[in-house]
Order: C-alpha cells, then sequence, then structure tokens
C-alpha cells in the first residue's frame, strides 16, 4: 500500500486558535530566524539561495482576451525556502496581489504557505496565511527594534495604518511598555481615527491623529513605515528627531541626507545583494530599485554617497556580534524572507498539532503512488 501522506489544513480561524496574533511570540520565533539566517542554516529561491522569490506580472496590453493586465500591486508571487535550526523543514508561499481587490471585499493578498518534509517533498500542513503573513513581517521590525534604539522608547509614529501597521504596532508595544504615546497618520483621515481609537481602547495608550507625515514623526523615538506602495510616501530627514529609530516595512522617499548621515541597516544583506543583482540584469536598472523597499539605498550605492551592501550592516550580524545602539538615527530596511514564514507556520502548526487544531487531509489516499507520483488508478 502507498503512504496514505496526512496532512492538517489550518483555515484563518484555526491559526487564530494556533496562537497567530501572539505577537511576543511571533517576535521571539523572528528572533531565532535573523540567528539562523546569520549562521547560513537557510536556503531560499534563485541561483544565490537568497531570492525573495518568483514573482508572475502581467502585460500592460494582451491579444488574448482572458489574460489579466497589469494593474495596481497585481502579481502572483512564490516564495520558497527551507529553514534549519530546530525547524528543519521546507516551505512555500504563494499569493496573489490585486489592489482591485478591495472593490470585491477581499483583501489586497491572499495568501497561503504550505509547509513540506525536507527528504520527501510530502505536504506536512496547508496555511491560510493572511494572518501569519502580516504578523511575520510586523515581528521582523520588532526585532530590529530590541537592538536598534539608542534609548528606551517612549513615543512612536505610525506612518500608514492599514494592516501591516496594525500588527507592527502590537508586536512593538510587546516589546516596549514604556511606550506612552502614538501619534498615527494616513492619507485617509478617518482610518487613522480608527487606528488611534482602537490604540487607545485595546492598549491603553495615548493616541492621536496628526494630518501630515511631517507632525507624525516629529520627536518620535521609533517609526513605523508601512504605507501603501499606491501611494508615494516622503519623509524629509529634518522632520526626524535627530535620535529617531526608523522602521520601513513599506516604501518612503527623502531626501539624501536621510541616508547618508542616519545608520543604514539591512534585514539581511545577502537577500539585497540579490535584489540589486535582478535590478541590474533587467532593461531597468532605476525601475528595478523603485520597487524595492530599499531602492532608494541603492542608488546612493551605486553613486558612491554610501558604502557598498557588502558593507552595511544587517541585524543578524549586530545580534551574533553584539553591536550596541548608537546615538542618532538608524533606519531599518525589511524587505521580506520566506524563511520567517516557514518558521512562524512550522511553530504554528506545532500549537495545532498539540492542540488538536485543523482538518486532516490525505495526499493519495489508499490507491498505491505511479511513478509520478500520482495515483495508481
Amino acid at each position: 500500500m502507498a503512504p496514505r501522506t496526512p496532512f492538517l489544513f489550518l483555515s484563518e480561524a484555526d491559526m487564530i486558535a494556533a496562537g497567530v496574533d501572539d505577537a511576543a511570540r511571533s517576535v521571539d520565533v523572528a528572533d531565532e530566524v535573523f540567528r539562523l539566517l546569520r549562521d547560513g542554516d537557510y536556503v531560499m529561491g534563485g541561483a544565490s539561495g537568497n531570492s525573495h522569490g518568483l514573482v508572475l506580472v502581467f502585460p500592460k496590453t494582451s491579444p488574448f482576451p482572458n489574460m489579466p493586465l497589469a494593474g495596481p500591486d497585481r502579481r502572483f508571487s512564490a516564495m520558497p525556502a527551507y529553514l534549519g535550526g530546530r525547524f528543519d523543514l521546507c516551505g512555500v508561499k504563494w499569493y496573489g496581489s490585486n489592489a482591485a481587490n478591495r472593490d470585491r471585499g477581499l483583501p489586497r493578498s491572499v495568501l497561503t504557505v504550505m509547509l513540506n518534509d525536507k527528504d520527501t517533498g510530502e505536504p506536512l500542513a496547508l496555511l491560510s496565511a493572511g494572518r501569519l503573513s502580516s504578523s511575520r513581517t510586523a515581528a521582523v521590525p520588532a526585532v530590529a527594534s530590541r537592538y536598534l534604539p539608542a534609548r528606551p522608547p517612549r513615543t512612536m509614529a505610525v506612518v500608514g495604518c492599514g494592516v501591516i501597521n496594525r500588527q507592527a504596532v502590537r508586536a512593538l508595544l510587546s516589546q516596549h511598555p514604556g511606550v506612552e504615546r502614538v501619534v498615527c497618520h494616513n492619507r485617509s483621515r478617518d482610518k487613522a481615527e480608527g487606528f488611534a481609537a482602537w490604540l487607545r481602547a485595546d492598549h491603553g495608550v495615548d493616541a492621536v491623529v496628526a494630518d501630515t507625515p511631517r507632525a507624525c514623526v516629529a520627536g518620535a523615538d521609533l517609526v513605523t513605515v508601512a504605507a501603501s506602495r499606491t501611494a508615494p510616501l516622503r519623509i524629509e530627514a529634518a522632520w526626524f528627531a535627530p535620535d529617531a529609530c526608523i522602521l520601513l516595512s513599506g516604501p518612503m522617499q527623502s531626501d539624501e541626507a536621510l541616508w547618508t548621515t542616519s545608520r543604514v541597516v539591512l534585514d539581511h544583506v545577502p537577500l539585497h545583494e540579490t535584489y540589486v543583482a535582478d535590478a541590474r540584469a533587467s532593461a531597468d536598472v532605476h525601475a528595478g530599485y523603485a520597487a524595492q523597499i530599499g531602492g532608494p539605498a541603492y542608488e546612493l550605492m551605486d553613486a558612491g554617497a554610501l558604502p557598498p551592501l557588502a558593507e552595511t550592516e544587517d541585524l543578524g550580524t549586530i545580534m551574533q556580534e553584539r553591536r550596541p545602539p548608537r546615538a542618532g538615527r538608524t533606519v531599518f530596511i525589511a524587505s521580506g524572507m520566506a524563511v520567517f514564514d516557514v518558521a512562524w507556520g512550522a511553530d504554528l502548526l506545532a500549537t495545532a498539532r498539540e492542540r488538536g487544531i485543523g482538518t486532516p487531509l490525505e495526499l493519495w489516499g489508499e490507491d498505491d503512488a505511479d511513478e509520478d507520483g500520482g495515483a495508481g488508478r
């Protein structure tokens, strides 16, 4: 008889029951991943093993009537990874993104994660990954906030009041209970007002709304930026506090001084090296840079205004070498790695198994497997 290959399906409700909204726990897992990244106990996609993933984008025009066309935030992406340590498994995050989804009552991105046995390739779990992805995205800058701020933060600025920053603020507050005041800004004031009301009700902090990015970041110790890629954002260096810790989970433009007078820290240098290599291999390097959160820094590196990527600090190195925080302003650039989705998914899967959460599924059932791995009949 062929192996039945049982695996679990975890819906969004199952993920919540397994603890996906436990912000402090997600930060601890992400901290663990950074140490594995620095050790090199991982593989991601591409020839370098450091690719963000493979992105499918659509043409602007097509002679085929059913071919999707390019649009704001419209793409599909597959992000594979192997992660070692206690996780020791493979996985892939697969998602489709389309800004027009909001008109259909859907989130912009619809995400799943598949976890697989590293040796046989058999599925271990299929996870609904909307909350998983946003919470792991938020956990990464929260890890940075453990090691980079010049002093314990008391004030926080939130630029972009969407799902990612809601998770980011939850994660940051789990690490910094001394934060007393949060200033929120969004291009839609109503959304910022709702965000501030949530903070007051659920976290008991003084939360207010600022009408401009400048007013939002003025005097803030921590700044979390997760504005939409479809809404251009520019914040000048002089608007930030001299010792602000700026956490970028979304794109932001600024003047050259922000980058050249700040301590610039990347999540993982090899990832950014792959971004740059891919952009240089494309027909339009500038367009490739513009699509990345680190794009403004890449441009300045090419111009010689910043040290090259190989000489830029990344968070894993800072953690491993126990480099202390520095006085002055810091900018942390996070660009997304599937290893974090795999780790957080594996951690939640272990909890689901312990608690009997999820729907058991089988890949093959009772039939013999044929040579191609399909059903025997």
